[in-house]
């Protein structure tokens, strides 16, 4: 490799695997990781689950321990934010918050995404919160320890997690989402109705078809009440904000780089400057799981994949076949997997009793089977995988068997 090697921007779950990959293919030149986090990188699905109830801490939660990167002389710089970057046609250079300029031969940005902030006025205050990081969930947990009722805005994975662990500590928890159900973007109407009755049993209130309009901050600075659109409020001692992401196109701009809702790359993680890579939840791609349609994903799979196939365009060698998107939850006792794109579904079927909190759902496009839902039934979604893997064929005499809980997944979907 030629001098001043590679450069990862952003120390997350994709970054760290792309600079243990560059290593696994033989990349032999300099490897230099840079994230603006204070923490070597770490896993993030924790911290609105284990690491918010305080069972597990930072140490247990690093994806590597700092020797075995070193062993593998991978440089990791910890605070560091880049401010910009320059690239020609054989490498360029990153200039840095401290000033420090960092050449490289070749770039990987995986810089993640950013939570979406709440569009009212008061949203920054003190106990206005959200959960990306590492601090952010040290601070959500230094707010609990006085706090009782805390105001949820948006009925996604982060905010149901949160939930779910604060409710379970006595917390009186509303969560408010604007959509007519919990996970609608990212799941089905039977997951949706399924999870607001199953937090409402646990005592968390769900208000739907709800906004936030107006925050009411105290004297003291901190947010005291939640207007909401329906002229209603909600007395609260802290909110937590979980309404989306943002991604961040700075450094697509900056080098020109095509630019689809995220950084476009293509199968092998490739932008559309020669050189240039970039993995994980900051790209948008193409997907063959969704019929080639451009996609972003926000999950660890689709990191790890990505960053993989990065290393190995970078180091010229074949990237890995693209994997089955796969997804996960933990609510309190009950684990939600998820596998395939369920987009464009036009028809689906419930395995088991709903109420019973062990169920699947099964999604169909023309016959064909496409994605799973599958609710503390793990043995259903394991094959569903290794279906998807394939060509998800279907043999199905009618859609009783199909959703009959007793009849085994593999005596109904056909991997080729």
């Amino acid at each position: 490799m030629m001098a001043h090697g590679a450069l990862i921007v952003g120390a997350g779950q994709a970054g760290l695997q792309l600079a243990v990959s560059l290593r696994d293919h033989g990349y032999d030149g300099p490897v230099t990781l840079v994230g603006d986090e204070g923490s070597y990188p770490y896993q993030r699905p924790p911290l609105s689950k284990d690491f918010l109830r305080g069972e597990r801490g930072l140490d247990s939660l690093l994806l590597r321990k700092p020797e075995l990167l070193r062993a593998k002389d991978i440089e990791v710089r910890t605070g560091t934010r880049v401010t910009e970057l320059v690239a020609g046609e054989s490498g360029g250079y990153a200039n840095t918050s401290e000033g420090v300029e960092l050449p490289f031969r070749h770039l990987a940005l995986t810089t993640g995404v950013r939570p979406r902030r709440l569009p009212v006025a008061g949203s920054d205050a003190s106990n206005v919160l959200c959960l990306r990081t590492v601090e952010d969930a040290r601070r959500l947990q230094d707010v609990l320890g006085t706090a009782h009722r805390i105001v949820v805005v948006g009925g996604g994975f982060i905010g149901l997690e949160a939930a779910a662990v604060m409710s379970s500590q006595g917390k009186q928890v509303t969560v408010v989402e604007a959509q007519d159900r919990l996970l609608a973007r990212v799941a089905g109407p039977v997951l949706g109705e399924f999870y607001r009755r199953m937090h409402e049993k646990r005592g968390v209130d769900v208000l739907l078809r709800t906004i936030v309009t107006g925050l009411g901050v105290g004297s003291d600075g901190r947010v005291t009440e939640v207007v909401l659109s329906d002229g209603k409020s909600l007395s609260c001692d802290a909110v937590l904000v979980g309404i989306g992401v943002e991604r961040d196109r700075t450094f697509a701009d900056q080098l020109g780089l095509t630019w689809d809702g995220g950084i476009l790359v293509d199968q092998h993680a490739r932008t559309s400057r020669a050189g240039v890579v970039a993995a994980g939840d900051c790209t948008a791609a193409p997907n063959p799981f969704a019929d080639g349609a451009v996609v972003r994903l926000e999950s660890v799979q689709n990191a790890v994949d990505q960053a993989k196939a990065a290393a190995a365009s970078l180091c010229g060698a074949m990237p890995p076949k693209p994997g089955v998107p796969w997804f996960w939850s933990d609510q309190g006792a009950v684990k939600l997997q998820m596998a395939g794109l369920t987009q464009g579904y036009d028809d689906y079927l419930v395995r088991g009793e709903v109420d019973s909190e062990t169920f699947s759902v099964i999604y169909l496009r023309q016959d064909r089977f496409i994605g799973i839902e599958a609710v503390n039934r793990p043995t259903d979604f394991m094959f569903a995988r290794k279906v998807l893997a394939s060509t998800g064929e279907i043999r199905r005499g009618s859609d009783t068997v199909l959703a009959d809980p007793s009849v085994p997944l593999k005596d109904i979907l056909v991997p080729s």
